[in-house]
């Protein structure tokens, strides 16, 4: 496979109210591990559905495209996760 440059390594999430599967495109090998670790580990839920040298294709339940809010964390918040940080790395 040859290199791809950044703006070459999409991925396009495709999916509509009539069908209840997403199709995932991507040519982003770390999003391609990732998909590649769901579908071992949940082979009835996730599955590739096609692929060459420089891209794959899967598809899976609408529900497991999420969109979350961004995580907003007060400076005690931020601060008391930074001690815990600390404290796991030095054992």
């Amino acid at each position: 496979m040859g290199k791809l440059t950044r703006y070459e390594q999409e991925t396009i999430i495709n999916f509509n109210a009539g069908e209840k599967n997403a199709t995932v495109y991507t040519r982003d090998r770390a999003v391609m591990r990732q998909l590649d670790a769901l579908v071992i580990g949940y082979p009835d839920v996730f599955r590739c559905v096609g692929e060459t040298d420089i891209d794959k294709t899967y598809t899976m339940p609408k529900s497991a495209v999420t969109y979350r809010k961004p995580r907003r964390l007060t400076d005690e918040q931020r601060e008391a996760a930074r001690k815990r940080l600390r404290n796991n790395c030095a054992t």
